[in-house]
């Protein structure tokens, strides 16, 4: 579903801040799978991200998304393939508009607008029964501005609103970073139900050694720009937290962890 082959990004070639961001760097995600993705700051995992999602252009290697070659194509041509959730809960959402609203948006991603009526009660009825199974007691302010939603609804709105039509790959970036641990876990466990539901193919950033292991099916390791481990199947349920920073040592062939990768 995912192939991502030998891909390169250099920030600021050739100037004294040059930073070599990507180092051939290679992945594969089958249909379903849900890949976690753990590093220290710098290790290249939001770039690894953004370059699949065409925020980056890449200066080598190729990248395809369900077969399709999308190495070259624009953000937005990209998005046809992708559903994605920010760190920042502000972004993701049109907080000027009602809840309702903004999963019409959602739902209407890459449709042709015509002259019907906006929302018809069969959808609001839908969108209600979505909400409701998010256990946030959204499904009774469908008419609420999404701007008034707590950090944890609102990124329980974006996750569901990026999932809406199915994506062939949804990104996950630190997408539960900016809440409270009650509120992450909460938004966490809604994620691994709606991509159990949908079979939807995930690549999910985060920082928490604990959350990497305890969801998904498989878990990469970045350092340095590269990918230095990758662990799936019985290997990964088995896993702990100390296990993976000994294997992260041996791998990187340092033993130095980053703070944020400790916190659990």
């Amino acid at each position: 579903m995912l192939e991502i082959k030998e891909i390169w990004k250099t920030f600021n070639a050739g100037t004294v801040n040059e930073k070599q961001a990507l180092r051939g760097v290679s992945l594969t995600l089958n249909e379903g799978d849900f890949c976690t993705v753990i590093g220290g700051n710098g290790a290249g995992k939001s770039t690894m991200l953004n370059a699949v999602a065409g925020t980056w252009s890449v200066d080598q290697g190729a990248i395809s998304i369900g077969g399709t070659d999308v190495t070259h194509l624009p953000e937005h041509r990209r998005a046809a393939f992708i559903g994605r959730v920010f760190q920042d809960p502000m972004m993701g959402t049109a907080p000027t508009m009602q809840i309702v609203e903004n999963l019409a948006l959602a739902a209407r991603r890459g449709q042709k607008r015509g002259l019907r009526w906006g929302l018809t009660k069969t959808e609001k009825d839908r969108y209600q029964e979505m909400l409701s199974g998010l256990g946030l007691g959204l499904e009774d302010r469908l008419t609420s501005k999404v701007g008034l939603l707590s950090g944890g609804q609102r990124q329980a709105l974006t996750l569901l609103m990026a999932s809406l039509k199915k994506p062939k790959l949804l990104l996950l970036d630190e997408h539960t970073a900016a809440l409270d641990p009650k509120t992450a876990a909460k938004v966490l466990d809604t994620t691994e139900r709606m991509v159990q539901k949908d079979n939807l193919t995930t690549l999910m950033i985060t920082h928490n050694m604990k959350d990497a292991i305890a969801h998904g099916n498989r878990l990469i390791m970045m350092y340095d720009g590269r990918v230095v481990i990758d662990i799936a199947g019985e290997e990964k349920r088995k896993l702990t937290v100390e296990q993976l920073l000994a294997k992260f040592g041996q791998a990187s062939g340092s033993d130095e962890a980053d703070d944020k990768l400790l916190l659990s």
